[in-house]
């Protein structure tokens, strides 16, 4: 088993050797040399930013041959915390054995330290620096020669004589002045790994299990309130309560009273309503039962005689508006390229986020032990989404990242208790269309991200297949990749790659955010991220067809991570409807923000956007004809609020033929 590359989330690093010796590869684990290309289908090309050169080396990484020796041997904890503060800092000595095989002179031992967020990197340089590293040996005549080959990646090179079997080295991270930086995203098992290269060329392989140590949320710095988007008159709402610390790692809720006040969120006058809780015990639970009032739209603040404040979102008191559900379809764990462990981003997504629906969609092949060549991982992920649904509460999916870097990243939703791994690395899988055919017999879709930039492109030449691929995520934490116009554009946007760009070609697509979370976050991406994605699903139920059924429908709304109430049709039609053409089609919606709202842009083919000014309220209602639309015509909604909370309405489509529109 080799170390797979530790690869971080963006920009992806070129493929290249480390500099420790012969045929010692970097991140991705390749031979020098190694620049066959990947030919791209004949039908439908590649992405216009591809990375064929990735899927090369992947590919030939899979065939490399392993000696007995690489991988092999013991390594223990000696000394250090098993538990350590998120932003703090520790020292940790560890002692590896050599296996039956010892390590050959020119072979390597390779430690890595977790490669997301913020560990120190090893180094032997700078005593005094964070990260100080010290290597030491017993076994006479041996030399080690350590070097800082990657972020944090350190190599030990054997020479003078081999290693042989049983015989040990000694290494102490941390061991200066500074000790080693740890995470500032908290997570349980953060994992140290290492590596034996025992024949010296270039291939090495992982010890089986990492060791781990806890990594803490720090204080609470903030209260997360949470209500619904949308309450009926005189029913009881939940309002839910968590705390984070200032990096947004869930922390406990303090021994303390909370004061709680309505805040209007609307224009009426009049006193507030009197039926709130002076306070609540923060220590004594997470949820409060609300009566909701008559009408109005209003938030819930709370605050602590020790200065935790928060806000909840806007809650609409509507006997009309439907309901809306919140979720979270696309994130990271620590069993690819992410932090934390598969329970732990359940468990962040319904008790802190409080998420309706949530999806963990670790890599295909990208990570340190990846899904396609690690089935236990695989399995570890359908366990926790097992555990942890739980229908008309909160409900999880199964899925993966279809990591392609030929035709971009698209992630894979399974609205059932199991399903393959289809991996694009995989020559059977590695195009859209061979990935659509593969998932028909499953209840699946498909969702394109980050399609307009980096770090791959969509290649929107395959048409998203209709009844596989209904919704793209337009926004994520790498920003948007609605239009040129759009706030925060993704990074490397390629002109006529947006999404608009493929409604205009014809597509028909509606719109969800997700947050691509890497820090354990899911919900909350926006946290510790300029940008953020959620997607909201008005009038689903919480349960995983309801869900499917509202995607495929394109019954969905987009945000950057804001809970905005958006409510719209066009002549009676909801988002994502088709509708036939009309001389003067009347536009209704209905905004309620989570900050004072900025403007409205009616977004339609072939023309700019128009705005409306909407002079920072809070709550909009309006009705609007629009100029006449004509059949291949769409037309959503961009709204933006003061401070960049943005939401996205679902398009409506013109069709003169509705029912067969696609």
């Amino acid at each position: 088993m080799r170390l797979r590359a530790r690869l971080p989330i963006e920009p992806l690093p070129a493929v290249r050797r480390l500099r420790g010796g012969p045929g010692l590869l970097a991140l991705v684990l390749v031979l020098a040399g190694c620049n066959s290309p990947v030919e791209g289908p004949a039908e439908g090309g590649l992405s216009p930013n591809a990375l064929p050169e990735v899927v090369a080396a992947l590919r030939q990484d899979l065939e490399l041959p392993r000696h007995a020796s690489d991988g092999a041997g013991t390594v223990a904890i000696a000394e250090g915390p098993a538990r350590v503060t998120a932003g703090g800092s520790g020292t940790w000595t560890f002692v590896f054995r050599a296996g039956p095989l010892g390590i050959a002179e020119g072979g390597w031992l390779l430690f890595q330290v977790s490669p997301f967020w913020n560990w120190s990197t090893p180094q032997v340089s700078e005593r005094h620096a964070p990260g100080f590293t010290e290597v030491a040996t017993d076994a006479a005549g041996v030399v080690l020669e350590p070097e800082t080959l990657d972020r944090q990646l350190l190599g030990i090179r054997v020479t003078g004589r081999a290693l042989a079997a049983g015989e040990a080295v000694r290494l102490t991270y941390g061991a200066g002045a500074g000790g080693a930086l740890v995470d500032r995203f908290a997570e349980t098992g953060s994992q140290f790994w290492f590596a034996v290269d025992g024949d010296g060329d270039g291939i090495r392989g992982l010890l089986p299990e990492p060791l781990t140590v806890d990594v803490t949320a720090g204080p609470a710095a903030l209260l997360l309130l949470t209500l619904p988007s949308v309450a009926r008159p005189g029913e009881t709402a939940r309002l839910r309560l968590a705390a984070v610390d200032g990096a947004g790692n869930q922390a406990a809720l303090p021994a303390a009273q909370a004061a709680l006040t309505w805040q209007r969120r609307d224009d009426a006058r009049g006193p507030l309503p009197p039926d709130l809780p002076r306070s609540v015990d923060l220590a004594a639970g997470m949820t409060v039962e609300l009566e909701v009032p008559a009408a109005g739209v209003l938030a819930v603040s709370a605050s602590t005689p020790e200065g935790l404040t928060g806000t909840s979102n806007p809650m609409v008191v509507s006997a009309d508006l439907p309901p809306v559900l919140w979720g979270d379809l696309h994130g990271h764990s620590n069993l690819s390229d992410g932090t934390g462990s598969p329970a732990g981003y359940f468990r962040y997504a319904r008790d802190v986020a409080a998420l309706d629906f949530v999806a963990l969609t670790d890599h295909d092949h990208w990570g340190i032990q990846p899904l396609a060549t690690h089935p236990g991982n695989w399995e570890e992920i359908r366990r926790q989404v097992a555990a942890f649904h739980a229908p008309g509460e909160f409900v999880t999916l199964l899925g993966y990242e279809w990591t392609s870097w030929l035709h971009g990243h698209r992630h894979v939703l399974y609205f059932a208790d199991d399903g393959p791994v289809l991996s694009s690395v995989d020559p059977a899988y590695e195009t859209p269309r061979q990935l659509w055919d593969a998932l028909r017999p499953y209840p699946a879709l498909t969702f394109a991200h980050h399609s307009a930039g980096e770090p791959v492109a969509t290649n929107w030449s395959y048409a998203p297949d209709p009844q596989l691929e209904p919704v793209t995520e337009i926004v994520s934490v790498h920003g948007s990749s609605e239009a040129a116009d759009s706030p925060r554009v993704v990074r490397g946007a390629l002109p006529g790659n947006f999404v608009r760009d493929v409604l205009e070609r014809g597509h028909v697509l509606g719109f969800i955010g997700s947050g691509d979370t890497h820090d354990g976050h899911p919900g909350l991406a926006a946290l510790a991220n300029p940008n953020g994605g959620l997607a909201a699903l008005p009038g689903a139920a919480p349960s995983r067809e309801s869900v499917r059924q509202a995607l495929v429908a394109r019954r969905a709304y987009a945000t950057n991570g804001t809970r905005t109430v958006l409510a719209a049709t066009l002549d009676g039609a909801g988002m994502g409807q088709v509708v036939p053409p009309s001389e003067s089609p009347l536009l209704a919606v209905e905004v309620a923000g989570t900050m004072p709202l900025s403007r409205l842009d009616i977004v339609r083919a072939g023309t700019p956007p128009e705005s409306i000014d909407l002079e920072g309220r809070w709550h909009v209602r309006l009705e609007r004809r629009i100029a006449a639309t004509a059949p291949g015509d769409f037309v959503y909604l961009r709204v933006l609020e003061e401070g960049g909370g943005t939401a996205w309405s679902s398009p409506f489509f013109v069709d003169s033929h509705p029912p067969a529109l696609r």
